[in-house]
């Protein structure tokens, strides 16, 4: 049996080899895009940043350009903070760019790379993409779940006039509602509802285990060799109980729809429409993973854009009050408004754009791999490497958007609007998110309930005014840090709107 320090100097031998050969088998026929100098064998390990990344890679684009090369034990990485760029190579050259990389961490040891958004590109990838296609692809067919988006999101806003000061409880419960009534015909229950808190771990953990720097394994992935019990593998102990996690949140939702559908009691849902038909046990297997994509993708994004509108509105008044009259004068007072008056709200549909815009929920997403050697604007990309899409740098970019850390819905409207952050905010290419219309929608329905009932003001405590500071979480998925805003009903026939029956 290897003594400690045997196995350390094990892993430190591997570690060392995995450099040298990354090092060695990368072709070189022509420049990588420049960035920072690295040291020998590192590269730039001890450059890469811990926390909020995205204002690193944008600070480094403005001193290297749209194209920024990293490397990190030999393997290159390039950073993307141009939505055009970005746009040619993932887009354009999906063919080649679509891949995912390798992820020790929240791909392997937990087991995201079950999951759509780190499954490999390949036959299995466009099972899944066809699946979400046929159910919920088009706005079309996401017309059949807008009646359940309504109900869920009028019973947020009751809990909401309840319980105020649990928003961000309220709005993560509404989005899993929603999702887990399209994913999985499932009605939460009130309180605490087990897979509604299943989904709230699982999705938290892929943050964490899937961020560039939140494990050192998904740096070096020869760590993931040593063992359980060598010291500083307590990742591996970590890794175990969150594959459980996300075993478990994928397996109960799907137990519950096959058992209902058994009784004769299932309602229509992304599951059930999938397995009308009979399927081979591979197929469901991939039917179970592909909504658990759907359920898990949908239960945390619009959890953060819905949060950051509440911080908006606490922030921007003039906006609230101009939606409000738009509302007042298309909807009127006497009923809520439903996805049937969204051709008649432009300054409201400006408003959801917005809220997309300002937060960036993946500021940097999940890298793209390309599986060929290519060449871009005079620079060499050689195949194997990966590239991050800085979306918050595109959402803030000021040659795209002027004032761009303002909430500011007029920039879509009149003769010369800017341009859609729908273009980038739902990442590119192949890989572009399947549910993107369904989180659309979801932002625009929970903003305009909201708007039309609700008003949203700063908090006073002991007669001062508390301003909300606007920052963001780290990981790869990113919400608001956590603020207090009040929330009062407009009027009493507004709330008497919220708690009728529909």
């Amino acid at each position: 049996m290897l003594t400690p320090i045997a196995t350390l100097d094990a892993a430190l031998a591997g570690v060392g080899l995995f450099c040298i050969y990354k090092i060695a088998t990368r072709k070189s026929l022509g420049p990588l895009p420049p960035g920072p100098k690295g040291l020998p064998l590192l590269g730039n390990v001890l450059d890469m940043p811990k926390e909020k990344e995205w204002l690193t890679f944008a600070k480094w684009g403005e001193m290297w350009g749209d194209l920024v090369t990293i490397t990190i034990f030999g393997q290159p990485f390039i950073v993307l903070n141009n939505i055009d760029v970005a746009a040619e190579l993932l887009d354009k050259r999906s063919a080649i760019n679509s891949d995912r990389p390798v992820i020790p961490m929240g791909g392997e040891l937990v087991g995201w790379k079950n999951t759509l958004v780190l499954i490999p590109y390949g036959a299995r990838f466009r099972s899944f993409r066809k699946k979400f296609h046929q159910v919920i692809g088009t706005p079309a067919m996401m017309k059949q779940f807008e009646p359940a988006e309504e109900h869920e999101t009028q019973k947020f806003l009751r809990r909401l006039l309840k319980s105020p000061e649990d928003l961000g409880a309220h709005v993560r419960k509404m989005a899993g509602a929603i999702i887990l009534q399209i994913s999985h015909g499932y009605t939460v229950a009130e309180g605490t509802d087990p897979f509604v808190t299943l989904a709230d771990e699982a999705t938290e953990q892929f943050s964490y285990s899937t961020a560039p720097g939140g494990f050192l394994v998904n740096l070096v992935p020869p760590l993931a060799s040593l063992p359980d019990w060598f010291p500083g593998a307590g990742f591996k102990q970590t890794a175990k109980e969150w594959a459980k996690t996300l075993d478990e949140t994928a397996s109960y939702p799907f137990r519950f729809v096959k058992e209902q559908m058994a009784s004769g009691t299932a309602e229509k849902s992304f599951v059930s429409a999938l397995l009308e038909e009979p399927v081979s046990p591979e197929e469901e297997n991939d039917i179970k993973w592909s909504a658990a994509s759907l359920y898990t993708g949908g239960a945390d994004t619009t959890v953060a854009s819905n949060y950051a509108f509440f911080l908006a509105m606490t922030l921007y008044p003039e906006v609230q009050k101009k939606a409000q009259a738009e509302l007042d004068a298309v909807v009127g007072p006497n009923r809520l408004p439903t996805f049937q008056d969204r051709p008649n709200l432009p300054y409201m549909n400006a408003v959801a754009m917005e809220a997309l815009r300002w937060h960036s929920v993946a500021p940097t997403s999940v890298p793209h791999r390309t599986t060929e050697d290519q060449f871009y604007k005079g620079y060499f990309i050689p195949k194997g490497t990966l590239f991050i899409t800085n979306i918050w740098k595109m959402m803030h970019d000021p040659t795209v958007y002027s004032n761009p850390s303002e909430f500011r819905p007029e920039r879509f409207l009149g003769d010369a609007p800017e341009r859609d952050p729908r273009d980038a905010c739902f990442g590119f290419g192949r890989r572009i998110c399947p549910g993107r219309v369904l989180a659309d929608a979801s932002v625009f329905i929970a903003t305009a309930m909201t708007l039309a009932t609700l008003k949203i003001s700063k908090v006073v405590e002991d007669g001062k005014v508390i301003t909300p500071v606007v920052d963001q979480t780290t990981g790869t998925i990113s919400h608001p840090v956590p603020f207090k805003c009040s929330i009062e009903p407009r009027s009493e026939k507004a709330k008497a709107l919220i708690f009728a029956e529909p």
